[in-house]
């Protein structure tokens, strides 16, 4: 499309004999924000770098804001706006000094990049601690200087990786607020997350990425819609009495996961699930009825296991 960012065709990286991402085909649209989504060792973070023209591909093809990031990566990164997983701020030095410091790597006039500042420092709500050393500040406050840090340049591509990691509920949903001021202007963004709130929250469009290969794409309710039943009903039973049902469970829905903890059964008809539970004689210790979400969808492609 005439309006792609971003195109991806047959992106492949290995180490040695290692694929980490493989042959996968993708594009972002301009205005648009793209997620990530998958596990550890999805792909993810191979994918962002080769975009940041920081890590070479191996195989296919990728344009990133019109330009080659394996020929012209100087021109490229200086178009981009990164904020890393790790805040890595220099925590003796003042919200001014950081935000200062990185804007001269871009050549900036020191008049406009002071102006630039004091902007961004209100667009993140921190003006009262702009001269105050990062080290006093509070978990959300150093990732709202990085997000600051990362407009400097005033980036034709914003890329985010896991933004909100480790911040308590209040600080992400200031976050959030952030990132879609941002969207509202058009700033085009790519956010790679673990947190399917924060994918459904934000995201236009997104992939799901599972060793190394894109397993699914579209929007976060498309792909809700697509992959999920409208309901999910969560029973607990005491300890102990799920073993003994003998697969009752299973034989009488369509679609049913049993845990460790729990029963979840996938149903569009949540309240004439519930009752024939009860008609069968089970008699669950808890039951949560509720919407699928994203994070059901996520689990369905990617699996329950914990990959290290």
């Amino acid at each position: 499309m005439s309006d792609a960012l971003i195109q991806a065709t047959g992106l492949t990286k290995r180490f040695d004999d290692f694929v980490a991402v493989d042959g996968i085909d993708f594009e972002v649209r301009q205005g648009e924000t793209f997620g990530f989504l998958g596990p550890n060792g999805a792909g993810k973070t191979s994918t962002m770098r080769m975009i940041s023209a920081v890590s070479p591909i191996t195989e296919g093809s990728l344009s990133v804001l019109g330009l080659n990031p394996a020929t012209e990566g100087p021109r490229l990164r200086a178009r981009l706006g990164i904020v890393p997983q790790e805040n890595n701020l220099d925590e003796e030095l003042t919200v001014r000094d950081n935000l200062y410091m990185y804007g001269r790597y871009f050549d900036i006039p020191k008049s406009e990049l002071n102006d630039r500042i004091k902007e961004l420092v209100e667009f993140v709500q921190l003006t009262e601690k702009i001269d105050a050393k990062v080290d006093a500040l509070s978990g959300g406050m150093k990732r709202r200087v990085t997000i600051a840090r990362g407009l400097i340049n005033n980036p034709d591509l914003y890329i985010l990786d896991e933004p909100t990691t480790g911040l308590d509920p209040q600080a992400r949903h200031v976050l959030w607020d952030r990132l879609y001021r941002l969207k509202q202007r058009g700033i085009t963004l790519i956010i790679t997350t673990h947190y399917m709130d924060e994918a459904e929250q934000l995201c236009d469009r997104l992939v799901v990425m599972d060793k190394g290969k894109i397993v699914a794409e579209g929007s976060p309710q498309h792909l809700i819609e697509i992959y999920t039943p409208r309901d999910v009903v969560e029973l607990r039973f005491p300890i102990g009495v799920l073993e003994t049902l003998n697969g009752k469970i299973e034989e009488l829905f369509d679609r049913t996961e049993i845990l460790a903890d729990r029963a979840l059964i996938y149903t569009d008809d949540a309240e004439r699930m519930m009752a024939t539970v009860h008609e069968h004689g089970m008699e669950p210790e808890t039951v949560l009825a509720r919407r699928s979400t994203l994070e059901d969808v996520f689990l369905r492609l990617t699996g329950r296991t914990l990959v290290d």
